[in-house]
């Protein structure tokens, strides 16, 4: 489990392709690794994965192949958001993140206003109904406020600190993004199906 607060923008140094999928060395950027053992979990642009190994620098990933199918942002050189898992002891200064990408969207438009970015971003079909006003996205693994919502996605407005100490700054139109819905939202509608999603099951 995560917050959504980035906490280093490392770097990926090896993308390894494997018969089950990749094995990744990221850099870790600021991240401190001094507490982080073998077995644990770090957000990588939003995704939870298992360190198998880590040295001073750095750390290596298994990726297996549906995780590659529908996440962005995992190639060779490319900069990304790193979260440790959450402790109980923690902040919780976003919101409940799993680290399961939903999906991914895509950059619609980058609006400046002043010194803040305004991000608009599409987003899958199924995805949509789960997203609200004022509601929380996780982006790349930042937990985010959406601020308008619009046919087939939504608009985040980004504050000069988002912009520095994550990569969301160095997004561009075209450019996709991993997304994970609001854990509440995903719940709602379970226990909204009642016993429809039970016979889905055969229950």
């Amino acid at each position: 489990m995560f917050t959504g607060i980035v906490q280093a923008v490392g770097r990926i140094e090896r993308f390894q392709p494997e018969a089950a999928g990749a094995r990744l060395r990221v850099h870790a950027g600021g991240l401190d690794l001094s507490d982080v053992a073998l077995g644990d979990s770090i957000a990588v642009n939003g995704c939870c994965l298992t360190v198998v190994a880590r040295d001073g620098t750095g750390f290596e990933m298994d990726v297996s192949l549906e995780t590659l199918d529908c996440t962005a942002g995992l190639e060779a050189g490319a900069r990304v958001n790193l979260e440790k898992a959450l402790r109980a002891s923690d902040r919780l200064g976003g919101h409940l993140v799993t680290g399961h990408v939903d999906g991914a969207g895509v950059v619609r438009s980058v609006e400046p206003v002043g010194n803040n970015r305004v991000l608009h971003f599409t987003m899958p079909a199924a995805l949509c109904r789960y997203v609200a006003r004022k509601g929380s996205v996780a982006v790349n693994g930042v937990s985010l406020t959406v601020n308008a919502i619009h046919g087939d996605g939504f608009a985040v407005n980004l504050i000069p600190h988002t912009l520095a100490a994550t990569n969301l700054g160095e997004l561009r139109g075209g450019e996709r993004v991993n997304l994970e819905i609001d854990l509440i939202a995903r719940y709602v509608e379970r226990m909204l199906a009642g016993d429809q999603g039970a016979a889905a099951w055969g229950g």
